[in-house]
């Protein structure tokens, strides 16, 4: 990969010095030929690729005309995305849009032709590079892969797969033209009913933070940079332009916060994107606390943070408005685009010609010190210093699309999750027959709608993967199911080409009971697909949603009857991106496996499970709770009003996913770190390099494959903390380990680490992570509730591991869910 890469950039700079030779004026200084960016026939610093990047932009800065530095400091707009009539940016005056804007891009930085300043250009998002697929005047068309999403990368629980996937997303946005991939999304999964949970890793900040980190090492491989979004406690699509979230600082630290900090510190991301929510009636935007105090300061990120498209305004849709150069005044605070620059946050996407306004006025009327303003400046300038396009790449359109289809399918398969396996039900036997039922088996859902979505070049349903593995479909199904698909699909083929549309899962068509006798009777087994549509903008809802609806959960008990009866097994795929209700039908099937949104080989990676080509190695990384009403946050999820929520109280605290349940007791359907294989592991005791914590402690132990197939096993490490002045979870992960595939008989040692900060917790009264003297139980389990080896060490002394600043706190001073243990 890392060849490709190189010879691709030198390709395209070969290209692009051709073309610079032709027609950019040049400079011969010392026998060395530099771009006269500013055409005034001298060799200027920061024209001199000699000098770091740091020279050059500290030389540059002052020449900028404060117009040009505002022009700097907002982005182009959403040229391409025609479909979004009344949302457009509107650009700021003077600038001429740059041709090489990738038609579909999210947008890009605003070129200064007289310094000779080009635009980097951004792209979506999280599960491959979103552009358009078609573009005028061209037969062409430009797919790009449709990765599975993060949710299901997560459950690989694979950070070397991780890191594979992000440097296909990121070779296929540098050869697309793309600078920076607006990707991964690292959101905690708080509540099942978030509508862009498919985007998220996990309800666990460790998780999500290493998921992050290696898919951004990926991509930033390709010389592309990321935006690591949405920074932060971004957990609810419903009005999210204007919701206040409320949480105190130690939620916010130890679970909203500590993925971002993983993935800064072990990643070093070009860009941060904050969200578009306020946090203790803050815009995180116009947050200094978040954006420098804790960003910058605590963590040391040195690169540059953008809004949210639209970020800081109250209602996107307000932007329809024509009045007030087509942006309505309503929409946003005078003041706040001011604070955001004071904040740290750099750049303002997608740019608009009242932002351009405001910040000159501001500037002139001393509300923006110029200060402020230079130092925005120069973090945008350093993304576009380090782009790609300022390296002399140009596209070349080629990225190697069959490849990463392969590598999307191979990943689709690791992640997927066998919930159920009764009497061996699965893998299927060769000559298996197969009854298809449910619409999600003839149309898969590959990934969300919004940012997150993907065009590409197509999506294998499943039974088209079935068919593909060569396997015997009931014919007489499929004439019931398909014409039924297709003309469902064709009702919402207009919402299918607006961005910010969610698309309604699919209904189920009447397939009479005497047709399931006879589909019973004619094939070995039943597969039932149970799919979910989710995406940005909008949340789920419990009924017909996360709960089955009646018409499923019929089909569900009619075709286990059925097949039962004769003694035939029934299998149930499940093809969403967030949690849905198991615990009321689980018992009336043999099988089940959790598919999620599988990218557009997903199909065939579902088949590759099924069949046991692959065997399944993926691990739950949400709990899936037995009724929604169990989940912490059920009571608060909605905010206030429920309508329109303004206010959104994380009065949860800490106790987020599988942290509840295990501390609370509350029994799941299938709890986190869950997954079963094909065969069987089992795990040597520990190996600890001391009983003693001194600054850091290893741990090893061995994996044996104890069953008859090759594969893979997922160790997590658990560790329960001493009792201390902060109210504790029973458990929480410090660590995973996915381990090779292991041959039946084959052993693998698997290693892990702890440091200081994992056996800390945040003690908001000493603005500190102390951890306590005692003794500290370590887990080696193959899920949160299933520990196969036990082990402990002490801690002779209280070690005060991070001092803090006293930032953020809860603004409502609610208490936080407490366990009292």
């Amino acid at each position: 990969m890392r060849k490709k890469v190189i010879s691709c950039l030198i390709a395209g700079i070969l290209v692009f010095n051709f073309y610079k030779a032709q027609n950019s004026p040049q400079i011969v200084v010392d026998n060395q030929r530099f771009s006269d960016l500013n055409k005034d026939g001298k060799l200027q610093p920061y024209e001199d690729t000699r000098l770091s990047n740091y020279e050059r932009i500290n030389d540059l800065v002052p020449r900028l005309s404060l117009d040009d530095k505002i022009h700097l400091l907002l982005g182009t707009g959403m040229v391409g995305f025609e479909m979004l009539k009344g949302f457009e940016a509107i650009d700021p005056k003077g600038v001429t849009i740059p041709s090489y804007l990738i038609p579909g891009s999210a947008g890009s930085t605003t070129p200064i032709e007289k310094w000779g300043i080009p635009a980097v250009i951004f792209t979506d998002g999280p599960a491959g590079v979103r552009i358009s697929a078609k573009r005028k005047g061209e037969t062409r068309t430009y797919y790009a892969t449709g990765f599975p999403v993060g949710a299901l990368i997560s459950t690989t629980w694979d950070v070397e797969l991780a890191e594979e996937i992000g440097k296909a997303i990121g070779d296929e946005a540098l050869r697309y033209g793309s600078d920076i991939q607006l990707a991964p999304a690292l959101n905690i999964i708080r509540n099942p009913l978030c509508g862009r949970n498919f985007e998220y890793f996990s309800e666990d900040p460790l998780i999500a933070g290493k998921m992050a980190s290696a898919i951004t090492q990926g991509i930033q491989k390709n010389g592309v940079g990321v935006s690591l979004k949405h920074f932060a406690a971004n957990n609810s699509e419903n009005n999210r332009m204007d919701l206040n979230v409320h949480l105190s600082q130690r939620a916010l630290r130890e679970i909203y916060l500590r993925g971002f900090e993983i993935a800064v510190k072990e990643s070093n991301p070009a860009t941060i994107m904050s969200s578009y929510n306020k946090i203790n009636g803050t815009y995180t935007s116009a947050s200094y606390d978040l954006l420098t105090t804790i960003l910058r300061k605590e963590w040391g990120f040195k690169g540059s943070v953008i809004t949210d498209w639209f970020g800081g305004y109250s209602n996107v849709s307000a932007v329809s408005d024509t009045s007030h150069n087509g942006i309505s005044k309503d929409s946003y605070d005078e003041n706040i685009f001011a604070k955001q620059i004071n904040a740290g946050n750099n750049l303002l996407m997608p740019g608009t010609q009242v932002q351009f306004e405001l910040l000159k006025k501001y500037v002139e009327t001393q509300q923006l010190s110029i200060e402020d303003v230079n130092n925005s400046v120069k973090k945008v300038l350093e993304i576009i210093f380090n782009s790609p396009r300022e390296e002399g790449y140009i596209a070349t359109n080629d990225p190697d699309l069959k490849s990463h289809a392969l590598l999307s399918r191979k990943v689709a398969s690791e992640g997927m999750i066998l919930l159920k396996n009764d009497k061996a039900a699965l893998p299927l036997a060769n000559d298996s027959k197969i009854a298809l039922f449910g619409s999600g088996s003839y149309n898969i859902i590959s990934g969300g709608t919004g940012s997150g979505n993907v065009n590409k070049a197509y999506e294998i349903t499943l039974s088209e993967g079935l068919e593909n593995a060569g396997y015997s479909i009931d014919k007489n199904l499929d004439k019931i199911y398909s014409p039924f698909v297709k003309e469902e699909l064709k009702k919402i083929e207009d919402l299918k080409k607006k961005l910010l549309s969610i698309l309604p899962t699919l209904t189920q068509p009447i397939v009479r009971e005497n047709v399931i006798k006879n589909s019973a009777k004619n094939n070995s087994i039943a597969i039932i697909t149970i799919g979910r549509e989710a995406g940005e903008s909008g949340d789920r809802k419990i009924k017909d949603d996360f709960d089955l609806s009646e018409k499923e959960k019929n089909l569900i008990s009619e075709v286990s009857k059925a097949f039962h009866e004769i003694n035939k097994r029934v299998i149930v795929v499940i093809n969403s991106g967030s949690a849905i209700e198991t615990s009321s039908w689980k018992d009336k099937v043999d099988a089940i496996l959790w598919a999620s949104l599988p990218g557009q080989e997903g199909g065939n990676a579902i088949t590759d499970v099924l069949s046991g080509k692959v065997n399944p190695s993926g691990k739950l990384t949400q709990t899936l709770p037995v009724k929604y009403s169990d989940v912490p946050s059920a009571p608060n999820f909605d905010g206030v009003p429920a309508e329109k929520p303004i206010n959104v109280s994380y009065k949860e605290g800490i106790y987020v996913g599988y942290r509840y349940f295990n501390t609370f007791n509350v029994s799941p359907s299938y709890e986190f770190g869950y997954g079963l294989s094909y065969t069987t592991f089992d795990y040597s005791e520990p190996v600890l390099s001391s009983l003693e914590f001194n600054q850091k402690l290893y741990l090893s132990l061995k994996v044996k494959n104890t069953g008859n197939v090759a594969g893979k096993e997922v160790v997590q490490l658990y560790l329960s903390t001493p009792k201390g002045d902060v109210d504790k979870p029973v458990k929480e992960l410090k660590g995973f380990v996915k381990t090779k595939l292991l041959k039946p008989g084959e052993s693998q040692n698997v290693y892990f680490e702890l440091q200081p900060k994992d056996l800390a917790s945040f003690n908001p009264l000493a603005s500190a992570w102390i951890a306590d003297a005692g003794v500290y139980k370590v887990e080696l389990s193959s899920s949160s509730i299933n520990a196969k080896r036990i082990t402990s060490f002490t801690l002779p002394e209280k070690l005060v591991v991070e001092k803090v600043n006293n930032v953020l706190n809860n603004d409502l001073n609610f208490q936080d869910l407490s366990s009292n243990r």
